[in-house]
C-alpha cells in the first residue's frame, strides 16, 4: 500500500481549478509550478496548492480524485474555502 493526495491547483482565487492525485505531493505541485507538465494546469496557469488531502492508499486517492472531477465547480470552491478561505499557496507548508 502507497500513501496518496488528492489535491486542488488554482491560478488565482475563484479562478481555475485543477484536480489531481498523487504519491508525491511536493515533487507534483514543484511541476505544475515550474509548468513541466502540459495540459490544463499550463494552459491556465494554475501554480497555487489551495487545497490536498492525504490518503493512507494511493488507490483511494484516486478513487476521490475521480468523484471530485464529477463535482460542481461550487462544491469544490467550498471545499477549498472551508480550510484555505483566503486561497493561500500551501507550497510553503509542505516544502518545509
Amino acid at each position: 500500500m502507497k500513501p496518496g493526495f488528492v489535491y486542488f491547483m488554482a491560478n488565482r482565487k475563484h479562478g481555475a481549478i485543477y484536480t489531481g492525485s498523487t504519491s508525491n505531493l511536493v515533487n507534483r505541485t514543484y511541476q505544475h509550478r515550474s509548468g513541466l507538465i502540459d495540459g490544463f494546469t499550463k494552459e491556465h496557469g494554475c501554480k497555487l496548492l489551495v487545497w490536498f488531502q492525504a490518503y493512507e492508499d494511493l488507490d483511494e486517492a484516486r478513487l476521490t480524485e475521480l468523484q471530485i472531477k464529477k463535482w460542481k465547480r461550487d462544491w469544490k470552491i467550498k471545499r477549498i474555502e472551508e480550510e484555505n478561505p483566503d486561497w493561500r499557496d500551501l507550497w510553503f507548508e509542505i516544502v518545509k
